[in-house]
Parts: structure tokens; sequence; C-alpha cells
């Protein structure tokens, strides 16, 4: 393995920290912000559930971001080579985090097609009568049996290939012209469109109620401790920490910007934003609960259930109906892009590091086999099925032991907190000296291992979905444990001859505008 120290191309970069700043949250606000949050937060006691919420977010997010921020920025490279230069046994680590994107994107592209059919079928209520039914056999026509099928529908193919080549074309442009100017124009959009969707929302008969419902503490719960780790999966997963997008971000931001200060707003930009899906997801609720005569506890849902059979039952009843389903689905479909371009740019980011190609030529060699990959997978009768179960596995035993793992061995094995903690209190506006080290190395790996532990015992007890072993021997127990094996193989692979494996490279050679200037 290498170790030459001969000058290397200009990197990347994000021109301001304002891009940089909408690109982070354009990663974080997802579709879990509006899909996931409102029914957390409602299982977890309503109003109450604010405290652990908050005290997840200060005690466990923030230090989390800024972990992933500190060997970003330090390191100057994608999450495998900024692993590296940290220490040698790290970049394992690293491509862990890059196989964990492949499998999120493969199947997030299927979603955000979804969520475009569904803002086109918002115009006249395309679903019908019965969105369930409509959803599951019309549209998906998933298999009565669970598991891997080759028997294709060619409206989600359809959808798929255009929303891959919207992504390929995306990031092809580069960090700046393309991540950048997409995070600029479609954050703010984003932003219009949930707000007017919230008014909307506010203004339906029965809006109280769901609100009622959203806000009401239920103090007990605080006694719940699971109510309290719930709260720390909700803000891990929607901050978009752990699986090396936030590493890759921040090797584009130059030296002298201030990164805690950074994180600070984009962490409380994505809680704000969490807030405002629960205010719009159960105004709507409260709607559709006065309109059947039932209460929101019988009609409050999440995930796919809520985006794609709750809602359009929603926008069936709801006055202007299809202005309601357009704004829903249109920030879908906007959150989940932003989303899933910073998710595929990691794995572009860790292929261009390792091989040293273009940046098109490595969106190519990236895109189109995971396109075709996803589409092959997602695009058949058995779609739903390995989706759902890909997910549930993916998040538990990928994103979450990673995180734990690559905290662990950064505290105990490599100790290098202490190099981190200075190099971002060097120009930090928030100083992370005394509290972050003990919160990295001991508080948060703690909650973190809990959250797995619960995850383990419930999917051992149980088969998940009710699924077959088969299904979930392979693409759930089987992915899970595959990646971490294949990232060790991925490690062992000879990096190009002119990466300097042992130091980052300094503020002058960096951070030009992407495309093939790069």
């Amino acid at each position: 393995m290498s170790t030459t120290k001969a000058p290397v191309a200009r990197r990347e970069g994000f021109s301001t920290r304002r891009v940089f700043i909408f690109a982070a949250i354009g990663s974080a606000v997802g579709l879990g912000n509006i899909w996931r949050f409102p029914y957390v937060a409602y299982e977890g006691g309503g109003g109450a559930f604010v405290i652990p919420y908050l005290v997840a977010l200060l005690l466990a997010g923030i230090p989390m971001l800024y972990l992933d921020y500190s060997i970003g920025h330090k390191f100057r490279g994608s999450a495998p080579l900024s692993l590296r230069r940290l220490h040698r046994g790290a970049e394992w680590l690293g491509w862990w985090q890059t196989l964990i994107c492949i499998v999120i994107a493969i199947y997030y592209a299927a979603i955000l097609a979804w969520a475009v059919k569904y803002t086109i079928l918002s115009f006249n209520k395309g679903w019908g009568d019965d969105p369930e039914a409509y959803l599951f056999g019309t549209y998906l026509q998933a298999a009565e049996t669970p598991g891997p099928t080759l028997d294709f529908v060619p409206g989600i193919l359809l959808t798929m290939i255009i929303m891959w080549a919207i992504i390929i074309g995306v990031l092809a442009l580069g960090v700046q012209t393309g991540i950048g100017r997409l995070a600029l124009i479609f954050i703010p959009i984003l932003v219009v469109a949930f707000l007017a969707l919230v008014v909307f929302a506010l203004t339906l008969d029965g809006a109280g109620q769901g609100l009622n419902a959203f806000f009401t503490p239920d103090w007990a719960a605080l006694g719940d401790t699971g109510v309290w780790i719930s709260a720390v999966g909700q803000i891990f997963f929607s901050l978009s920490v752990g699986f090396g997008i936030m590493i890759t971000y921040a090797s584009y931001v130059s030296r002298r910007t201030d990164m805690t200060g950074s994180g600070a707003v984009v962490a409380f930009s994505n809680s704000g934003f969490e807030l405002l899906a629960g205010i719009g997801v159960f105004a709507a609720l409260g709607f559709m609960a006065q309109a059947a005569g039932s209460s929101v506890s019988e009609v409050v849902s999440s995930g796919i259930g809520l985006a794609f059979v709750a809602f359009p039952a929603i926008i069936n009843e709801a006055p202007a109906g299809a202005l309601l389903g357009v704004l829903f689905y249109g920030s879908l479909v906007l959150a989940g892009l932003t989303s899933m371009i910073s998710i595929v740019e990691v794995v572009i980011g860790a292929v261009r590091d390792k091989i040293g190609i273009s940046r098109r030529a490595a969106t190519f060699v990236v895109g189109v086999p995971m396109a075709a990959l996803s589409t092959v997978m997602f695009s058949t009768t058995g779609g739903l099925y390995l989706l759902d179960t890909m997910d549930a596995f993916v998040n538990s035993f990928g994103i979450v032991v990673v995180a734990a793992v690559m905290m662990l061995a950064i505290a105990f094995v490599f100790r290098k907190l202490p190099v981190l903690r200075e190099h971002m209190d060097r120009i930090g506006s928030i100083k992370l000296k005394g509290w972050w080290p003990v919160l990295i190395a001991v508080v948060v790996p703690v909650l973190l291992v809990v959250i797995v532990w619960q995850e383990l015992q419930a999917k051992i007890a149980e088969p998940y979905g009710g699924y077959p072993a088969e299904l979930l021997n392979v693409f759930g127990w089987g992915m899970a444990i595959a990646l971490p094996i294949i990232a060790i193989v991925l490690s062992l692979v000879p990096w190009r001859g002119d990466v300097d494996l042992e130091n980052a490279p300094e503020e002058a050679a960096e951070l030009v505008d992407g495309g093939e200037k790069a």
C-alpha cells in the first residue's frame, strides 16, 4: 500500500459556508422528517416528547454530527480516505459506511419514484376511493408471497429510470454546480411548500383535534426508557450521521469554516422542520378522524402507510384536496431527492479517491450500476418486500452498529478524540473541550448499543414482518453481516499512487468547482 506524498489533484468544494449549510440541511431533511417523526412523537408522549427529544438532540445528535464533521474537515477525503488518514486500521469503517449508502440508495430511489407518481395522481385523485387497494394492488402489484420476483411493473420501472437519470445528471455537474445549486434552489422551495401545506391543513375541520392529540403531554411516558431510546433513534436517523454523508460533505468545506456553529444551524433547522411536519401531518389526521367519526389514535400511522394510504384518503375528503396532495407529495419528492443526492455522493467520493478518476467518470461508474440494480430489484412485484426488509435491517444493524463501533474505536483504540476536538475548537464558535469527548466515548455509544440490543431481541423473537426465513436470511441478516466483511476486503485494495495516505492536502491545493476540472 502506497504512502507516496506527491501533490494531489485539487479537491472539489462548496463555494461558501451558506452553500454547505443548505446542502447539509438538504441531506438531513428527508422522508423520515415528514412521515416518521410525527408518529414517533405521538407514541412517545405527545407534547412531553419534546423533553427527551431535546435532550437527545443536545447530548447525542449534535455530538455525533460534530464527530463526522471533525473527521471529514480535518482529513479532507471521502469516508474511507478520511478514516484511513485518521488511522490505518480505520479505513474499513469508511467502506462499511459507503456500502450502507449503496444499500439505502438503491431502495430509496423506489420511494422517490412512488412520490413522483402520487404527485401526478393528486391532480385527479387517481388512486380512487380505496387508496390501500390501489397502492398494493393496482400500483405496486405486490406479489402474494413475499420475496424477490422478476415480474416488472412498467409504471414503476419507467419512473425509477427517470429518477436515476436526474440523480446521475445532478451529481455529474459536481459539488458546487450540482449538489450546491440544487440545495440552494430546492430547500427554500421545500420550506415554502411545506409551510403552505401546514397553513392549508390548519384550516381543515378537525385540525384542532389532531393538534390536541399531537401536543397533549403524557408525562407518564417520560418514565418509560423506551421513549428516551426512541428519541435518540429519531435524532440519529434524521441527522444523516453515522454513514459517511457528513464526513464527505465536511471535506468539501474550507478549512476556515466554523464547523461547530454550522452544525448547530443544521441540527436545529432539521428539528424545526420535524416540528413543522408534525403540525401539518396531525392537523390533516385530525380532519380525517373527524370525517370518519373516529379518534386520531385510530387513524394515525407512519411511513408508507401514512404517505400512500392515509394521505390519499385525506385528500379524497378535503376541500381543494388536489392542492393538498401536490404540496404533500411535492415536499416528499424535494426532501427525498436532496437526501438521495447526498447518499450517492458518499459512494462517488469514495470511488474517486480510491482509483483517481474524474467526477463525471466516477458518477457514471457508480451511478449506472446502482441504477440498474435498483430498478431490477425494486420495480418488480416483489420490490415492496425487499425494500421493507433491507430498510429495517440496514438501519438497525448497519448504521447504528457502524456508528457505535467507530466511536468506540476512535476513542479507545486509535485514541484520536483529542486531535479531533482540538481541530474543531481551533476555529469553531462552540468549543468542545471537556463535554464532547465524554459524550462520544461513553454516553452515545452506550445509547446506540441499547438500541441495537433492543432491535436484536425483537427481530430474533419474531420474524420481521412475518416474512419467510429465506427472505430475511438473504436480504436482512445476510446483507447486514456481509457489509462489514466486504468492507474489510475493499480496505485491502491498494490506493492510487498519488494519494497521500498520511497527510491531508493543504488549503491552497483544494476546493474547486466540480465537473471535469476536479
